[in-house]
């Protein structure tokens, strides 16, 4: 691209003569410690909700002074900056308690899926040097399991029935039968830390320098690794986010929003755009820890949520719901839809639904989260992930060279902005690959190959990364593999992404066997080995047995062959039919 070329669709950004009505092309953000947001709303609002969990109101006061007293015992327990607190819990007022509580000391929070295995949580845990673990009470086996792997200072149990009114609790302990948990020594309960007293302690924090969170994902390979996340990479995109929350706010004619916390809050997408924003906002979030499709359209008739965040397999699994029309979710102003690609056809008849707007966008866990989005109420374009979003540069590069291309031209999209993350945790050789400056920024690479219109809208067309999409999850091959070839007759093996016209894709693995156990293994039983070493989503969901796998010249596993296979398959399935 020609310096001229750049001046004009990107220095410029011609996307945003597209924008809605008020959005401004740069925001004057302030970085701040994310801790200051939740003193703001506790100091100025602190009546007002912040959550409610299964009925019970939660107030911004209460959660200001529940993690001040995490914060407390943290530092009596010796953590502080630096320190890495690890939360393996689902969608419960307790997670941002928690979270804010750590922030508060100075320490860097990194959740983990509650999905995942004792093996999963033991990796991440001694990855990112995990010193404490909130673990929810029924999934305290997987801790004690992992801690025999990775030996933690404290393991704290959080019960799920915390918060929840109190003639639920009982209703809840039954129902979940969480196992007995041997309290004592570094076993302690959450309950137990809020006995402590509420300290005003704030770790002195550089928003642009300290981190936040430890993410972890794929990145740009396949084994999972920490992103490491900023104040500031989070305060600069709630900040990005806001013109857009306020387009709606004008429109609809509300003061505050109330925000559905469907999406799980261990992930990215969910943690910023609806924990975290909540609280930059004093939002009312309806926290949902466990997707139930009708439960959550009764959720929205009786709160009369303004916002919900989703993947497109939620928004596809409302509209086919049998009871769908039964209940009123006009209260709905906006969704997001996320993670995968939006099909046109949910989205039209989502909309049709409910009346409101369903808009797909585009983010990674590295850039925390947000980058593109299509406008709310102007030009939206089917099958485009959207504009760059305020205070952000997007462009389209070269895959293997530091150069950007032209509109209408493939290649590697690549962002720049306040929200892109600081690098990988301790991986120094892919940081070299992720980032490459030109034009006088530094650009992150995103691994997803596309292109940009004359108008600044920007499309996905593959994935450079070897990554499969399955009902939303970011599933990598190679994790799978590795776990694969642990297993004793695995001699070799390749797993790609296959489409699915429900999960997206699935994850199938071509295995070549070792010559004493033809005959004497099965698919299934290769499937069912993985299910105690892979979350659920990680697992292939079909295994194919080969003599022998394509292969380069130089002996490299030839992937490309397996998908091509498979989609002539399918396309010969489809002819058939």
């Amino acid at each position: 691209m020609t310096k001229e070329v750049f001046e004009k669709y990107i220095a410029t950004r011609i996307w945003a003569k597209n924008y809605d009505e008020g959005v401004p092309p740069e925001v004057q953000i302030k970085p701040e410690p994310l801790f200051s947001y939740l003193d703001r709303q506790a100091a100025e609002r602190g009546s007002a909700t912040a959550y409610v969990y299964f009925g019970n109101k939660i107030s911004f006061k209460t959660v200001g002074d529940h993690s001040d007293r995490v914060a407390a015992a943290l530092k009596e327990w010796g953590l502080g900056k630096g320190d890495v607190v690890a939360l393996y819990l689902p969608n419960t007022p307790a997670f941002p308690i928690i979270y804010y509580g750590a922030l508060k000391i100075g320490a860097v929070v990194s959740p983990m899926n509650p999905m995942y295995t004792p093996r999963e949580v033991a990796y991440q845990a001694k990855d990112a040097g995990a010193r404490v673990i909130f673990v929810a009470d029924v999934l305290y086996k997987n801790v004690e399991e992992a801690d025999k792997m990775h030996k933690f200072d404290r393991v704290v149990v959080v019960e799920v029935a915390e918060y929840m009114p109190a003639f639920i609790k009982p209703l809840a302990k039954r129902r979940l039968k969480p196992p007995k948990i041997p309290y004592g020594g570094r076993i302690v309960s959450y309950k137990s830390l809020l006995s402590h007293k509420a300290t005003s302690y704030r770790a002195a924090v550089d928003p642009r320098e300290d981190l936040a969170a430890l993410m972890y994902t794929g990145g740009t390979t396949g084994v999972p690794k920490g992103a490491e996340i900023t104040h500031g990479n989070i305060s600069s995109n709630l900040q990005q986010l806001k013109p857009l929350y306020e387009v709606v706010k004008r429109r609809r004619g509300e003061q505050q929003l109330v925000m559905m916390g469907v999406l799980p809050w261990y992930h990215i997408y969910g943690q910023v755009t609806v924990m975290h924003y909540g609280i930059f906002d004093g939002a009312t979030v309806v926290v949902v820890p466990r997707p139930d499709i009708e439960q959550i359209m009764k959720l929205i008739q009786k709160y009369k949520a303004h916002v919900l965040h989703g993947v497109p397999t939620l928004y596809n699994m409302i509209i086919n719901h049998p009871k769908a029309r039964q209940y009123k979710l006009s209260s709905l102003a906006f969704c997001i839809s996320g993670a995968a690609p939006l099909p046109v056809e949910v989205a039209k008849k989502f909309e049709q639904l409910t009346g409101a707007v369903l808009r797909e966008g585009y983010g990674l866990t590295e850039t925390a989260v947000v980058t593109h989005v299509n406008p709310l109420y102007g030009k939206a374009k089917a099958g485009s992930i959207g504009l760059p979003i305020p205070s952000t540069y997007a462009a389209v590069a070269d895959p293997d060279k530091p150069i950007l291309l032209p509109p209408g031209q493939v290649g590697e999209i690549v962002i720049s902005g306040p929200q892109v993350f600081k690098g990988y945790h301790n991986r120094p050789e892919e940081n070299a690959q992720a980032f490459f400056e030109c034009c006088g920024l530094r650009w992150f690479r995103t691994g997803d190959m596309g292109y940009m219109d004359e108008e600044g809208y920007f499309y996905i067309v593959d994935r450079k990364k070897d990554m499969i999409k399955y009902k939303g999850y970011s599933v990598f091959s190679r994790e799978i593999e590795e776990v694969l070839y642990q297993h004793p007759c695995v001699k070799e093996a390749a797993v790609i992404g296959v489409p699915h016209p429900e999960a997206g894709e699935i994850p199938k693995a071509f295995i070549v066997l070792r010559e004493e156990c033809k005959g004497k293994v099965t698919p299934e039983d290769i499937i069912k080995w993985t299910e105690d070493k892979l979350a659920h989503y990680k697992r292939p969901r079909a295994v194919e047995f080969r003599d022998e796998l394509p292969k380069s010249a130089v002996g490299k596993i030839l992937k490309r062959e397996l998908r091509a296979e498979e989609l002539r398959k399918l396309q010969e399935s489809a002819a058939k039919a």
